[in-house]
């Protein structure tokens, strides 16, 4: 099974849906945009070895990466550790944060085909 198929089943992870203003943003801004919008979040707030504010660095609205990363669970070191196996306390690689920029866009494609 997936990574995307277990989350879904998770019952927090499983109820982030993208509503119509973020399926319109990403129209809007296209999907080179919100890719690079998704890199520079997961390199900017999870991936140094000690995030700021880790836990509560990513908003749960306000921008579809956002709600896709509770989606995905790569919006705190934390649930990258429990989902991925990725230790916390150490910078991400760049390997790892392209891998979770591929399941943010996997998820937010998976919901603009819906």
């Amino acid at each position: 099974m997936n990574i995307l198929d277990r989350l879904a089943k998770s019952k927090f992870r499983g109820r982030f849906k993208l509503r119509v203003k973020e399926l319109e943003y990403i129209k809007e801004k296209g999907l080179d945009t919100i890719h690079s919008h998704a890199s520079d979040f997961i390199r900017d707030r999870v991936a140094p070895a000690e995030p700021i504010n880790d836990g509560k660095q990513t908003p749960m609205r306000g921008h579809p990466v956002f709600i896709a990363q509770h989606a995905t669970a790569t919006c705190c070191r934390g649930c990258i550790e429990k989902w991925y196996k990725i230790p916390k306390h150490r910078e991400l690689t760049q390997t790892e944060q392209e891998y979770l920029v591929s399941i943010i866009m996997e998820w937010l494609n998976g919901q603009i085909n819906s």
